[in-house]
């Protein structure tokens, strides 16, 4: 289907469909299997060993175990690797889990154990980094440092664009140059494969929090990276071992959520731009952190970035205390972490998010951030208006 060079709007309903027509199904099947029956110790065997070492079931083996392989959370992966113009894509029980899962696929047994990341990231990721729970030393750094920051055991670098909570733009070509042979890692959650492709930037590896704009409904954890075959084989053996594959439920509900992601994001994108340009005339409001109002410098709108998004931060006059009043006061806006559902959500980043994060890091008091929805904009600005 890829090959014939679809529109994306067409690969997101048809994506990872391939094989329904051959089950004699319309809607996408659910297989909530645990275990399958063998059809002979050998062959049993052998399908495992597959499994087990990144690969996928035999013919002749099946299956075999759940933990290993699931063809509903296949479906759901073939279909964003499409998305994403990537060879695979391996799917987590969350997005921690999926970073959790790529710093143990590109460290262990590599002789390497250095992370190079730039900042700001999502709390989780900086936390994660900077606590060492996974033996490896992390390097902080500004986009533009990353030639210099990487060292002969460097493993991986980890950016995040539009980064959380900031909005700030990376150049990720840039980033990707700077690495050299290092593979990149690029977190696309806030942008979706809608408005950005760090594959065809660059990236080795592209991570989604798939419970946010992937889902889009706000009832389903997971995480997904794509990338190319040998980093996906990496990925699988690590989820085998960790036993970190998504449910098929959470599968199926992602798949489907695909479907309808082009529609969302430029409907919430469009509500966010109207937010965002009023949020610029609010008296109580000391700047706007958003793709097209925020400097960007390299001109990354547009060469990189299709779009400017659905998340907006601001900074409120009145610090700490404003913030903590907007965040109770509004009433269409649920005050809530996460982001990326089809509802508007409003969070302080430093006191949720970004608490792990280390002070001299940590977004400022009186920064909110909001993840618009499908509600009508008319109705979103009366309700930031009334709280502010």
């Amino acid at each position: 289907m890829t090959s014939l060079r679809l529109q994306l709007d067409t690969v997101a309903v048809h994506a990872g469909r391939d094989d329904l027509a051959e089950l004699g199904v319309h809607a996408l099947p659910i297989d909530l299997s645990s275990t399958n029956p063998l059809p002979s110790i050998e062959a049993g065997g052998l399908s495992y060993e597959a499994m087990a070492s990144g690969g996928t079931p035999t013919a002749e083996g099946g299956a075999v175990y759940a933990r290993l392989w699931n063809p509903t959370v296949a479906r759901f992966e073939s279909a964003l690797a499409s998305l994403e113009h990537a060879e695979a894509a391996v799917a987590f029980g969350s997005g921690m889990a999926a970073m959790t899962a790529a710093i143990l696929a590109t460290t262990n047994g590599t002789g390497r154990r250095h992370v190079l990341a730039v900042r700001p990231l999502y709390g989780g990721t900086d936390h994660l980094l900077s606590s060492g729970l996974l033996g490896t030393e992390t390097t902080f750094c500004a986009s533009t440092e990353v030639a210099a920051s990487i060292r002969p055991d460097t493993a991986m670098v980890v950016l995040e664009t539009p980064a959380n909570p900031t909005l700030d733009l990376v150049d990720i070509r840039a980033v990707v140059e700077a690495a050299g042979d290092v593979p990149v890692l690029v977190d696309n959650t806030f942008a979706t494969p809608v408005l950005q492709n760090p594959v065809d930037l660059g990236a080795a590896m592209v991570l989604h929090s798939a419970t946010k704009y992937l889902g889009g409904h706000g009832d389903v954890i997971a995480g997904v990276i794509a990338c190319g075959d040998e980093l996906a084989a990496a990925l699988r053996r690590v989820r085998a071992v960790t036993g970190g594959l998504l449910h098929p439920l959470g599968a199926y509900l992602l798949h489907r959520g695909l479907t309808t992601l082009p529609i969302r994001v430029r409907a919430q994108q469009a509500n966010a731009q109207q937010i965002a340009a009023w949020l610029q005339t609010h008296p109580g409001v000391a700047r706007v952190h958003y793709p097209g109002i925020s400097e960007d410098p390299h001109g990354l709108l547009g060469r990189q970035m299709k779009g400017t998004g659905a998340m907006i931060a601001v900074d409120l006059r009145g610090g700490y205390e404003r913030a903590a009043h907007v965040t109770s006061a509004v009433r269409l806006f649920t005050h809530a972490v996460s982001l990326g559902g089809v509802d508007s959500l409003i969070q302080h980043p430093a006191a949720l998010t970004h608490r792990p994060v280390t002070p001299e890091a940590r977004p400022a008091e009186s920064l909110v951030r909001l993840s618009i929805g499908l509600e009508a904009p008319e109705d979103l600005i009366a309700d930031l208006d009334r709280a502010i």
